[in-house]
């Protein structure tokens, strides 16, 4: 595993506890864990951060609705995406959220889950799952993947990241090459997501 400079984890520590504090006090009777690898004390330093959040089923519309705000707490966002395949499913919602100014390895990987019961209440706010977004989200992971000593984990992110921006899905495995087609993909995609091309752009490879 090769090391990156700014990958502390007393900072991503830091804002893993500061993202369970805000949750579990915007929620009464719910609470926010971590799990996966920060919760089982395995993580390296390119582990991103995974919280589940439980709510009572007839608050959890209101917590969904109101994530992106709270999260804004604890650090400006950089973007927030919803998982696809759980956006219609009753009681559960999947998001992804970059922060700005934190390396793009840290992801928060948020679940929000409604307590068994009653029917859940129905969010109003449906995330986004921009594609160009996602493949960016593909590239950082990939760069992750190499500096843990996994090219062919990197070459199958960037295999499935490539047809989100109309590329085919054919990398060379020549990764900076590779990186730089995804990234300007991208931006002809979606000139939104300049912010998260910069910071993929940013990223030593090993």
């Amino acid at each position: 595993m090769t090391e990156v400079p700014g990958l502390d984890p007393v900072v991503r520590a830091a804002v893993a506890r500061h993202v369970l504090e805000v949750l579990a006090e915007a929620c009464p009777g719910g609470r926010a864990d971590l799990r996966g690898s920060l919760a089982a004390g395995t993580a390296d330093p390119y582990s991103d951060i995974d919280a589940v959040w439980t709510v009572p089923d007839d608050r959890f519309g209101t917590c969904v609705d109101r994530a992106g705000d709270l999260l804004a707490r604890v650090r400006p966002l950089m973007s927030l995406r919803g998982d696809p395949d759980t956006a219609g499913t009753p009681g559960r919602r999947l998001l992804f959220v970059a922060f700005e100014g934190l390396p793009p390895f840290w992801r928060l990987d948020l679940d929000i889950a409604a307590e068994p019961g009653a029917a859940p209440s129905d969010p109003t706010v449906r995330h986004p799952w921009p594609p160009a977004a996602s493949a960016l989200a593909n590239g950082v992971a990939a760069v992750k993947a190499l500096h843990r000593g996994d090219p062919a984990t990197a070459h199958a992110l960037l295999t499935r990241a490539y047809p989100r921006v109309g590329l085919p899905p054919h990398p060379t495995g020549r990764f900076p090459d590779d990186l730089a087609a995804l990234t300007r993909a991208a931006l002809a995609l979606d000139p939104t997501v300049g912010a998260q091309a910069a910071a993929l752009t940013a990223l030593p490879l090993p």
